[in-house]
């Protein structure tokens, strides 16, 4: 195995949080003008999910950073155009379509496998009904095409339904956009533009520019977490990382070798921090030993745990200001209220900022009252209460 570089540079825990705040979009003024479409650029990957609360989580990114920017603008950025395309990147993501060459070795892998998890009873006839159907009448949802379930539980695929899901692993056919939920299909040649619609990218080179990116997205990383942005294994980021320009650094507290941006070293992370609440699923937050070991903050979604066994709600959002992750809010929707069922809250200089991000996350989903459950420590509430009413009130 060969030996890792020594660092160049040696930073504080202080710095490296400051740079992966800036990195990820926290810190600083926020490019208004570039929009939801620059978010997804310097993120290089939006992670999509069925749970919707607030909003859907691919809606809460940019949100996040750029501020009450129009749920129908957010939509149209991602899918408006050949801009992006829906493919398997940290998990279901959507991913910008100059990206499309770089993950060509995931749809060689797929393609090597033979099958998903579920097999075709034909799979030639049936891919090449998808494909027939998709070039005369594309683009169309699962249900277009013949159903998506056989009429048993979710995941009893008909075969159309296989056989499109396959097409997309594989890179024949791509998801243009999602509509009620739905993925849209299309051709891959119809959908991708024609000179960046190839595999022709070696499995070293795309991994090389896959983990050159996830180190621009997070600014400072270890090699854990560059795995972990898209998915790949640790050794696949030791066999490219001299190639990537990230540089070798060393992080107080740490205890791994870590890789820098150049860029993010050029200068010293400064600006306004954004007082936010974040979706479980954002970037910032999406590894919990990286979010630990960064922030000093376990979190955990609860969604899937039994309601008795929650702590901090379904949805617990965390809160985020200052740069720091100071609390969590478990939002709720009833009629124009926005409720924050629970709330949980590391003092009280947590107080206002918690106010400001409920009040603007009521106000950005068109919500006319705010509304406060339970608060913990309980003896936070009641200055809580008071500060989101005149909050709200302000707005």
């Amino acid at each position: 195995m060969t030996p890792l570089p020594p660092p160049q540079l040696s930073l504080s825990a202080d710095e490296a949080r400051r740079i992966a705040l800036r990195a990820q979009g926290f810190l600083g003024a926020p490019d208004r003008r570039a929009g939801t479409r620059g978010v997804l650029r310097s993120l290089g990957a939006v992670q999509l999910d069925t749970i919707s609360v607030l909003a859907r989580s691919h809606e809460l990114i940019p949100y996040a950073r750029l501020g009450a920017v129009g749920r129908t603008e957010v939509e149209e950025a991602y899918w408006s155009g050949d801009h992006a395309f829906e493919y398997w990147s940290h998990a279901a993501c959507i991913l910008p379509i100059e990206e499309w060459p770089h993950f060509a070795f995931r749809r060689r892998a797929r393609r090597a496998r033979g099958h998903r998890w579920h097999v075709m009873e034909n799979a030639e006839r049936s891919c090449a009904a998808v494909l027939d159907r998709l070039k005369a009448d594309g683009p169309l949802n699962s249900t277009q095409l013949g159903g998506a379930k056989n009429g048993g539980p979710w995941w009893d695929w008909s075969e159309t339904k296989i056989a499109v899901e396959w097409l997309l692993d594989t890179g024949e056919v791509v998801c243009t956009r999602r509509r009620g939920w739905k993925r849209i299909y299309d051709l891959a040649e119809r959908a991708v533009p024609d000179a960046l619609l190839h595999d022709d990218l070696d499995d070293a080179e795309c991994m090389r520019r896959l983990v050159a990116q996830a180190g621009a997205a997070m600014g400072v990383a270890t090699r854990s977490d560059l795995a972990d942005y898209h998915r790949l294994k640790g050794e696949q980021v030791t066999a490219v990382i001299e190639g990537t320009g990230l540089v070798p650094v060393e992080v107080e507290g740490w205890g791994k070798p870590a890789w820098a941006d150049p860029a993010a070293l050029e200068s010293v992370p400064r600006g306004r921090h954004r007082t936010t609440l974040l979706s479980p699923f954002d970037s910032l937050i999406w590894d919990r030993p990286r979010t630990e070991r960064i922030f000093g903050f376990t979190h955990r979604l609860e969604a899937y745990t039994p309601k008795p066994k929650r702590i901090h709600g379904y949805f617990a959002m965390p809160l985020l200001a200052g740069g720091q992750l100071v609390g969590r809010v478990d939002p709720a929707r009833e009629g124009k209220t926005l409720v924050a069922r629970q709330v949980t809250l590391d003092g009280p200089k947590a107080v206002q900022p918690a106010a400001d991000a409920i009040a603007e996350a009521a106000g950005w989903v068109g919500c006319e009252e705010a509304r406060v459950e339970r608060v913990l420590p309980e003896t936070l509430r009641a200055p809580l209460e008071a500060a989101v009413k005149l909050t709200h009130d302000r707005r």
